[in-house]
């Protein structure tokens, strides 16, 4: 089938890179999250994205104000149901995914793909508690969606071919790469890369190296574009420790315990740049290290 609508819920850093490239590559967004405040935000990070592009000369403003003019936004969840295309880019919490998807379900046309941006929740999981769980898929992008080409594409075990090419020929459309992952907790980017990030975490907990030092070293030592503590605030210390979770608990392996001190931070509430303090405090000119 061909995707022309495209329905967005949640209007978070991930959402808002969603919207923003989906409406870039010509399709017509409907962007909704609860909090009329969070929508009104979401459209200006966009623009101001938008923008930016424009002075990079990676961008004409026509191109812009188009893709501007394609984002609409609305607080009722109920208006994205006629929508081709529903991405659910709302918090990893599971519980939260399961009312989403509930409430859409009397408003979705017979046509309408589901989808959820789930950096680690099974995908079966989430297609077995709808109406079509074979037009379900994980649709994974990674932060910022802007910038980063991959987006993981997750089959639930009753998901048909049809929908999978369906979303492989949109994520071309998005100039995007895509890479399969079969459904078992976190996929491949953050079975990877997170626990990497939770034994940064337990090697600083253990007093091997401070944050300055272990994140010079993985930058210098790696050549990685950032260190695994300072992507660790980037993504959210809350995320990390919910995608830690859901390996430690799917997986049953030792290997994947959330180290306790990242469970300290997130019960301290700092997760990292959202709320200015994590591994680094941001609420001055330059990050200080916390630790």
């Amino acid at each position: 089938m061909e995707i022309r609508t495209v329905g967005v819920v949640g209007a978070g850093q991930m959402g808002n890179g969603i919207a923003h490239v989906f409406a870039l590559a010509g399709f017509d967004v409907t962007l909704n999250d609860i909090s009329q405040d969070a929508l009104d935000q979401s459209v200006e990070t966009i623009r101001n994205n938008l923008d930016r592009q424009v002075g990079r000369g990676k961008l004409e403003e026509t191109a812009r104000d188009a893709a501007l003019s394609r984002i609409t936004t609305t607080a009722t969840l109920s208006d994205l149901g006629p929508s081709d295309l529903i991405i659910e880019a709302a918090t990893e919490r599971e519980d939260i995914k399961h009312a989403i998807f509930a409430e859409l379900a009397p408003h979705l046309g017979d046509q309408t793909i589901l989808t959820s941006n789930t950096s680690s929740i099974s995908i079966t999981r989430l297609a077995s508690r709808t109406d079509r769980p074979e037009r379900f898929m994980g649709f994974h992008f990674m932060n910022p969606v802007p910038v980063m080409s991959l987006v993981e594409l997750i089959r639930g075990i009753a998901t048909n071919a049809e929908t999978y090419d369906t979303l492989s020929a949109v994520v071309a459309t998005l100039g995007k790469q895509a890479a399969s992952a079969e459904d078992f907790p976190a996929f491949i980017v953050n079975r990877i890369l997170m626990p990497m990030i939770n034994e940064a975490i337990y090697t600083l907990y253990e007093g091997v190296g401070s944050v300055e030092s272990i994140d010079t070293s993985l930058r210098l030592g790696a050549n990685h574009p950032m260190g695994p503590l300072e992507l660790a605030d980037f993504i959210g210390l809350d995320t990390c420790l919910a995608i830690m979770n859901v390996l430690h608990e799917g997986l049953a392996d030792t290997k994947y315990r959330p180290c306790p001190l990242l469970t300290k931070y997130v019960e301290a509430g700092w997760l990292g740049r959202k709320t200015e303090r994590g591994f680094y405090d941001y609420r001055g000119d330059v990050p200080i290290p916390t630790r």
